[in-house]
């Protein structure tokens, strides 16, 4: 195993950063390594909000479900789907001509390249000693996430990103065995109840070893109370309304 597979193994969410900032050619260095990343046709369908002032951080913890490490994180990243600069260059080059940059296509293509450019940099700013934690959360109050970073149409926050040095050491979090999701010349469903109900075993393991016994729900019983109650039901409605899947 070389250096760069171990890392990627030994990766664990931080939520807890030491009081160090970070330099400006840090962040720099680690969005330069997210750049580099695959990107659908060269659109590089993206682009990142580094967050460093506390009263704006502290809006966007509470935005993100008060999420203390939004706030505590030296630099919260914003990764963002973004079409608006494709839009510019269609109606720079194609002015009158009916262009596709909303398209169900493009977002997808969109959100793609944000995930893939943000994971590039999570790996960069891992093998320089830092930690990160992704945030889903930004997409809880979207609309008031959006207008309060500025972001024009036809871009949208996909996630953000706390990064710095990390001030705790969790144990890793067992993956699904990987039988459940390797599959070889095509899908075989046939094996996947037999590998949810041992993945079940190691999930409730190490919940217990996590929790101090306090919990040990099956990982299959915490995805069906997840899928039973509605999450950021708002999402359709405002990609539509920001110019996303008009097509």
């Amino acid at each position: 195993m070389n250096e760069t597979v171990a890392l990627l193994l030994g990766h664990r969410s931080i939520r807890k950063f030491k009081d160090e900032a970070l330099t400006r050619e840090q962040v720099e260095t680690i969005v330069a390594a997210g750049q580099a990343a695959s990107s659908s046709s060269h659109v590089q369908a993206y682009s990142v909000i580094a967050v460093t002032e506390k009263k704006l951080k502290e809006e966007l913890s509470r935005l993100s479900g008060n999420q203390a490490y939004v706030y505590s994180c030296p630099v919260f990243l914003v990764w963002c789907a973004d079409l608006s600069r494709l839009k510019a260059a269609a109606h720079k080059h194609r002015p009158g001509q009916e262009t596709y940059e909303g398209s169900m296509e493009n977002l997808i293509v969109a959100t793609v390249d944000a995930a893939l450019a943000a994971q590039n940099a999570a790996i960069a700013a891992e093998s320089m000693g830092l930690g990160i934690v992704y945030i889903g959360g930004i997409r809880n109050q979207i609309a008031e996430a959006a207008r309060l970073l500025g972001v024009p149409e036809l871009v949208y926050p996909v996630f953000g990103m706390c990064i710095g040095y990390p001030d705790q050491q969790p144990i890793l979090r067992p993956r699904l065995p990987q039988e459940a999701v390797l599959h070889w010349n095509g899908y075989d469903a046939s094996t996947a109840e037999k590998q949810v109900a041992r993945y079940d075993e190691i999930m409730s393991a190490y919940l217990r070893e996590r929790t101090g016994g306090a919990k040990d729900t099956p990982w299959s019983e915490l995805m069906a109370d997840k899928l039973a109650q509605p999450s950021r039901m708002h999402m359709a409605s405002f990609l539509r309304e920001r110019g996303f899947g008009t097509k």
